[in-house]
């Protein structure tokens, strides 16, 4: 009985937040809150509920400081002279500007927020795309891949989230992995080569001026973008385009431009915002990377290591209190968004564990899968991530799947953190989900259908998932 109630707890979940009748916050704490009254236990609920809050509240304080530390590293302006960078390496050579967006897509997702990788990357790249005629969904699958791949930072969402379902140092999953990560994100960049000399030689190569000189269209594209907000828009940032329909592969047909015609129109953060910093410049970037050494090198926990790094970046680039609230403020729905899903999913990791019905799932998960396989159930899981990482969301996968599969490898011998870290392969993919809110927002900038991105990104985000899966196992993580 244990087992139907468990599975049917996970799945009446999925069903609520996949059709949208409840939030993934309103649902982990509702659904499992009734099911343990079902299962005779409700007097327990309470009990349940502190032990997970009591154990999740680490990993709700790094994912809460760590986005506010990256949201003020994008509003001070660390990370301009990277964007202006890669803009120049574009110049007007297609495969350059394919190579650039992955780059650039993959350095913003440091703030770990999707939107505001899309928002920034697409409103740096979309003019450059438009006046070359260059296809405007290879823009949107490899920025949808970069950032699938650095999704997996343990403030992006995933990593903490298996960290969170299975009661595991988020470290731990995380930096084993690195060297898998590090090989999909070079399988991206490799592939963004690919379709950029494909683009070369369906379109040539011109100067930036020759790409200037092109006749505009009535069409204007705006290309700035300020600090982060919590669904990725920037406060004061305009947009690289609406959410227009768009014509996929076709998209490229017809130029677009931006204002003016000089190099500074393809800036992709606005430089002139009030935000910047930029005598502080050294101190912000030293700052920031003496966090990450400290991060990988383990000399602190990461919650600890964001919590001293955020406080340090507020108060030393904005010392009036009025300037830090502002800030936070920009960042605040975000992270009351992000650490609630955290402490909500308290309750549903409570209520499946206490209540026994994890064990009784996973044996019967054990009972049904072949003995061969039960020794290769890092791999199994690995698999399984990508279909089922696309077709629900991460809440559903990492609060009501990966618990049950880390049970079940368990009884074959297989550790959880090798369970946790193959549940996050298929990242790539996930990205391109139609539950993921930050893709719409992709692909209207980009003015590209839904659809035409599916067709063009399936494949190669698949590709990538199944390199950083074999690279894992390669290298023994997995």
């Amino acid at each position: 009985m244990l087992t139907i109630l468990g599975f049917a707890m996970i799945a009446t979940f999925l069903v609520l937040i996949m059709m949208k009748k409840m939030s993934p916050i309103a649902a982990l704490v509702l659904i499992p809150a009734l099911f343990c009254v079902f299962v005779g236990k409700g007097a327990h609920l309470g009990d349940y509920v502190i032990d997970g809050v009591s154990s999740l509240a680490p990993t709700a304080a790094m994912l809460m400081f760590a986005i506010v530390y990256f949201g003020v590293m994008i509003d001070v302006g660390l990370f301009d002279p990277i964007v202006r960078a890669i803009l120049r390496f574009c110049k007007a050579d297609p495969m350059r500007i394919v190579v650039g967006t992955a780059l650039l897509a993959a350095i913003v997702s440091l703030d770990g927020d999707g939107s505001t990788t899309f928002m920034i990357t697409v409103s740096a790249m979309y003019p450059l795309y438009k006046r070359l005629k260059m296809s405007l969904v290879v823009m949107t699958g490899v920025a949808a891949m970069a950032n699938g791949v650095m999704n997996t930072l343990p403030w992006g969402g995933p990593t903490a989230r298996a960290a969170t379902a299975l009661k595991v140092d988020a470290t731990d999953i995380f930096v084993p992995m690195i060297p898998a990560l590090a090989v999909g994100l070079l399988a991206v960049v490799v592939l963004a080569y690919v379709l950029g000399l494909r683009e070369r030689r369906r379109l040539g190569t011109l100067t930036l001026d020759e790409a200037l000189a092109r006749e505009p269209e009535s069409e204007t594209v705006l290309v700035g973008a300020g600090s982060g907000t919590a669904s990725g828009a920037k406060p004061g940032a305009k947009s690289g385009g609406g959410a227009g329909s768009g014509t996929g592969e076709d998209a490229d047909a017809d130029p677009a431009t931006a204002d003016g015609g000089s190099d500074d129109d393809f800036q992709g953060l606005d430089p002139n915002r009030a935000t910047l910093r930029p005598k502080l410049y050294w101190f912000n970037a030293l700052l920031t990377v003496a966090l990450l050494t400290a991060m990988i090198m383990e000399w602190l926990p990461i919650p600890v290591l964001f919590l001293i790094g955020a406080a340090l970046a507020l108060t030393v680039n904005f010392p009036h209190i009025p300037d830090q609230k502002a800030r936070i403020a920009a960042h605040a729905d975000n992270v009351l968004n992000v650490s609630g899903m955290v402490f909500a999913a308290a309750v549903f990791t409570g209520v499946l564990t206490g209540t026994g019905m994890v064990d009784h799932m996973a044996n019967w998960l054990v009972d049904t899968i072949p003995d061969g396989m039960g020794p290769h159930m890092g791999l199994v899981t690995g698999l399984l991530s990508l279909p089922l990482t696309y077709f629900m969301s991460n809440d559903g996968f990492y609060f009501g799947v990966l618990p049950v599969l880390a049970e079940a490898g368990q009884a074959h011998g297989v550790s959880t953190l090798e369970i946790a870290r193959a549940s996050i392969v298929g990242q790539p993919l996930h990205m391109s989900s139609p539950l993921v809110p930050a893709v719409y927002v992709l692909v209207g900038m980009a003015k590209v259908e839904f659809g035409d991105h599916t067709k063009f990104v399936v494949k190669w985000a698949v590709l990538t998932s199944l390199v950083i899966l074999a690279a894992g196992i390669l290298f023994g993580i997995i």
